[in-house]
């Protein structure tokens, strides 16, 4: 059935905003997925916090036209299934990462994190991008690092000169 122009136009609006609230964004080339694999990667991406979307390229190509992933425009080609992240840059390139290791119904044709474009072959390096959970972390260990170090270095004289003492005595008493 035939899309109304309205109908058009309303997805066309609601894909401009998703992607204008989205950090990154994965595009993925449907090559006859059952609808069993469909449903286990509609699951698998609401559990992750990624938007799942297939929608016409045309329609893409008009809703991305100003935003961020104006980028990806020239790889939208073919059945194309859309994977928006919302909350964390690499959360959609991981759950497409996990999901195509066993698969060969879908394939990754390119990706996007905020305006810097990115192809399948680089998937990897953004799926394995921190969450901001473990960004934080390892953020937080950097800082207390020096100021460990400092105490180290502080009371590293003290414990020499105990232990110096402490083999003098010992010395002596034998």
């Amino acid at each position: 059935m035939a899309l109304s122009l309205a109908q058009k136009e309303a997805i066309v609006a609601q894909v401009s905003e998703v992607a204008n609230n989205s950090i990154s964004v994965v595009a993925a080339i449907n090559k006859g997925m059952k609808v069993s694999e469909v449903n286990e990667l509609r699951t698998k991406a609401r559990q992750a916090g990624v938007y799942l979307k297939v929608i016409r390229n045309t329609l893409v190509r008009r809703g991305f036209q100003g935003t961020q992933f104006e980028c990806m425009c020239e790889s939208l080609v073919g059945p194309v299934v859309l994977g928006f992240s919302k909350n964390e840059p690499g959360s959609a390139a991981k759950l497409f990462n996990d999901f195509i290791k066993n698969r060969s119904s879908i394939e990754v044709k390119a990706l996007a994190v905020g305006t810097q474009f990115f192809t399948a072959n680089q998937l990897a390096s953004v799926a394995s991008l921190p969450t901001r959970e473990e960004a934080l972390s390892q953020l937080a260990r950097t800082l207390n690092a020096p100021a460990t170090m400092l105490a180290r270095l502080l009371s590293e004289p003290h414990t020499k000169l105990a232990r110096a003492l402490n083999a003098h005595n010992e010395q002596k008493s034998s």
